[in-house]
């Protein structure tokens, strides 16, 4: 299976929404609808026109994954919308990586230095897997202060890229 990572604009949001909200609600649960995330039929405007972006995974066509970065200040940006579908999870496919790589690569081409993620305590499998990725827990009052927070969220991370470090 071969895995096409390409960035997403405004054309995606009704497949992002379906991935997302899916995950979210049915499979762990998390009370949030799309009424909480609006920044989902605003790709464009969100994420890439203040200096951020928004990748989808495609397996032949099929949207099977997804990460973003809201740029909130000038050398720093926090991670959002990492899903990957859980029939395509895991180390075989190594989805979460490839994106997180595609990530952290943006980061460096557009010098942002700092990233930061929040997530919920319930998705054992994503803490594990950032700090797997050298991602280190930080107390919510220690976030930067213009660091966009999201209601659910009770853990946070934070990753400060080196120059010759890979993800």
């Amino acid at each position: 299976m071969k895995i096409n990572i390409q960035q997403l604009d405004n054309s995606y949001s009704d497949e992002l929404i379906d991935l997302i909200l899916t995950i979210q609600q049915k499979e762990f649960n998390v009370p949030i609808t799309i009424e909480d995330q609006p920044d989902l039929k605003q790709i464009e405007s969100f994420y890439r026109e203040p200096g951020g972006n928004f990748w989808g995974a495609f397996i032949e066509g099929e949207l099977v994954g997804s990460i973003a970065l809201v740029k909130f200040d000038e050398r720093a940006g926090a991670v959002r919308k990492m899903f990957v579908k859980k029939e395509f999870r895991g180390k075989e496919l190594n989805i979460a990586q490839e994106l997180l790589g595609v990530l952290v690569s943006f980061c460096r081409e557009n010098g942002i230095h700092s990233i930061y993620l929040g997530t919920v305590t319930i998705l054992k499998a994503a803490l594990r897997f950032y700090e797997r990725n050298h991602f280190v827990e930080v107390e919510k009052e220690n976030l930067p202060t213009r660091f966009p927070l999201m209601n659910a969220d009770n853990v946070f991370y934070s990753l400060h890229l080196k120059e010759n470090q890979t993800v």
